[in-house]
């Protein structure tokens, strides 16, 4: 977190003079209008770098837990895991999710570990 805040900073201190810029231009423009202009472009191109900087890349999965499933690698019947969404993996809009008993979860999280280091790292 506290990466991402001071990357936050440091993006904040490099809009001033991009701001300030569009201020310039627009110099022979009511004041108030021109700051809104301003605010509107900075908005434009800041919103893709708040996006870049606070994006979700957690390090631990967002697990879907049931109960009364059949894991769907062993058979196994009882409380069901899933990872429903870790980093680039996303399957919470999954039509037809895949639950593991808490054995054959271990072993699906080590697959998808490999496959989102591969992307993201």
């Amino acid at each position: 977190m506290v990466r991402k805040y001071a990357l936050y900073l440091l993006r904040w201190q490099l809009s001033t003079p991009i701001l300030a810029l569009v201020l310039i231009v627009l110099s022979d423009m009511d004041t108030i209008l021109a700051t809104v202009v301003a605010n509107l472009a900075g908005g434009l191109i800041f919103f893709w770098v708040d996006r870049f900087i606070f994006r979700s890349l957690s390090a631990n999965p967002l697990w879907e837990i049931k109960d009364d499933v059949t894991c769907s690698d062993c058979g196994a019947g009882g409380r069901g895991y899933r990872i429903a969404e870790w980093m680039g993996y996303n399957r919470k809009q999954d039509k037809n999710p895949q639950f593991r008993c808490e054995r054959c979860k271990d072993v699906k999280m080590t697959e998808v570990r490999g496959r989102v280091k591969g992307n993201c790292g």
